[in-house]
């Protein structure tokens, strides 16, 4: 570091010692903004010469290249104490370093009355921050792009799925055929309209309030043939979840709805089917419920199915438990998720 030409006080002492101990690049200026000293590390990351800095006025330095008026009118409102800068970024074209974006802090040092004024410049350069941000910006803008493009053929091919199977049941002539083939097309609408919630949604959470409502209309758009004598409805509260735990819930209702469709209004039978959700801190509780012809006598002892092994393991997955209940009438299915003891003492 270059020495001051004249005896300093204390308390000019105190700056040029900061200046020369700073690993940061360090400029302190006179009233007429001329060079008194520069750290080592000023001259270092703009390759300035340090022979004959002293006494040059800063926008001198170099080969002119910061003389620029953003950091002249910088400089000024400091050393007038109109203003505290604090990180103002500019450019500095450099024929040596090519373009640099730099962060200028400009602090206006008090030596008491009378004292001539002193300017501390504290000069960043950022250039190779800005440009590890701009890369990642742009490796997030593809990667949001490719999952773009995933999300739109997931849907079409699921779209095709779903197609193929409905197609497929009308055509079956069994039965029993049809009504699997439809139960199928309802698992297919239901992970499509969770695929749709997950690409719509931002912040890893799901709303369930609009997706419920949005997989009612799809399952009972698809398995639903007269909607006066059935209704199918959601009836759930403003919760988010997380993305995952809105996949599982979705085919839980999927399952649960498909059974209810199958068993709750034989014949011509008029009835209602309603999705619903209520939370309250970290205890939730999923809910299908219709108003049917009610429970089986017989329904202990038959054998769980496909759907209600579904629904179980899901259930698991949510750390919740499955509760059926004869609602007289109908059978409400609900899934439980009850806050801890230990953790509701604590």
């Amino acid at each position: 570091m270059a020495a001051a030409t004249s005896p300093p006080d204390a308390g000019h002492s105190l700056a040029l010692a900061v200046v020369a101990s700073s690993s940061a690049p360090l400029i302190l200026l006179d009233g007429d903004l001329a060079v008194i000293a520069a750290s080592a590390s000023f001259h270092e990351a703009f390759q300035i010469d340090p022979e004959g800095v002293v006494g040059k006025p800063v926008f001198a330095l170099g080969a002119g290249e910061w003389d620029r008026p953003q950091l002249r009118s910088l400089l000024n409102a400091t050393l007038s104490g109109a203003a505290d800068i604090d990180a103002y970024e500019m450019t500095l074209d450099s024929a040596r370093l090519g373009e640099r974006q730099l962060v200028l802090k400009a602090l206006k040092l008090d030596y008491g009355a009378g004292a001539e004024p002193r300017v501390l410049l504290t000069v960043f350069d950022v250039t190779d921050a800005r440009a590890n941000d701009k890369q990642k910006d742009d490796l997030l803008r593809e990667k949001a792009i490719l999952l773009q493009e995933v999300q739109h053929r997931v849907a079409n091919s699921l779209q095709i799925i779903s197609s193929v199977i409905l197609q497929g049941a009308r055509h079956a002539h069994s039965h029993e055929t049809k009504a699997y083939l439809r139960e199928a097309h309802g698992r297919v609408m239901s992970v499509a309209e969770v695929q749709r919630q997950l690409a719509a949604s931002t912040l890893g959470e799901v709303a369930l309030r609009p997706y419920l409502e949005q997989l009612c209309h799809s399952l009972g758009a698809s398995m639903i043939h007269d909607h006066d004598r059935i209704r199918l409805e959601a009836d759930v509260d403003d919760s988010s979840v997380p993305a995952h735990d809105s996949v599982s819930m979705g085919l839980i209702v999927t399952e649960l709805v498909i059974n209810a469709l199958k068993h709750a209004f034989p014949g011509r039978r008029q009835g209602r089917i309603v999705v619903g959700y209520r939370a309250e801190g970290d205890s939730w509780t999923l809910s299908v419920a219709d108003n049917g012809v009610g429970m089986p006598p017989d329904v202990k002892s038959s054998r769980a199915g496909l759907g209600t092994n579904i629904v179980q393991a899901l259930a698991k997955q949510l750390g919740g438990e499955v509760q059926a209940s004869d609602s007289r009438p109908g059978v409400r299915v609900s899934i439980v998720h009850a806050k801890a003891p230990a953790a509701a003492a604590a």
